[in-house]
């Protein structure tokens, strides 16, 4: 069995859980959540406690026990708390800025490039920092990377768009003439 799926989850008291057929339902202060449930997955909801558990002991329900339990919990806290990345630009005169929910980012290309936000995710753009929000994990960490995969840094001089906690590993550039 999976370690993190034997872990139950808590429920806070401003959350309801709903069974829609296969489908999970979390609602909570900042929105509502929907997940399809894999049928060899069994959730169970017991007071201010949710238990995952497995239908049979195959090599893929057990797999999948542990992924669930992070899929739902995930949901739990982004029902609550929310989520947020944030991305770093680096360059000289690479820049973004909000225009209504479209991102516009000049990253050193001939026009600037319009990023068109999906639904259920804020950005905030300080200077040379983008910050995004939401309440559903996948979902942000998903536009996150389409964001980067605009201008993904470069090893030389660490130019494009990183993670704010991302380390980017630097080539030594040419020898040069040393004699």
């Amino acid at each position: 069995m999976s370690r993190i799926g034997k872990k139950p989850i808590s429920i806070p008291k401003d959350v309801e859980i709903k069974f829609e057929g296969d489908f999970i339902k979390v609602k909570g202060p900042k929105g509502e959540l929907k997940q399809k449930i894999h049928p060899k997955i069994q959730v169970d909801v017991d007071g201010d406690k949710i238990a995952v558990s497995v239908a049979d002991g195959t090599r893929e329900s057990r797999s999948l026990h542990g992924l669930f339990t992070v899929l739902v919990a995930n949901m739990v806290t982004g029902v609550t708390k929310g989520f947020e990345k944030v991305l770093e630009i680096v360059g000289v005169g690479y820049k973004a800025e909000m225009k209504g929910r479209t991102a516009v980012f000049n990253l050193g290309y001939s026009r600037p490039i319009d990023f068109e936000l999906p639904d259920g995710i804020d950005a905030k753009i300080e200077k040379t920092k983008v910050i995004l929000s939401g309440i559903d994990k996948e979902l942000l960490g998903r536009t996150a990377a389409e964001i980067r995969g605009l201008r993904k840094p470069e090893p030389y001089k660490g130019k494009g768009i990183k993670y704010a906690d991302e380390i980017i590993r630097r080539k030594a550039g040419k020898a040069g003439a040393t004699a």
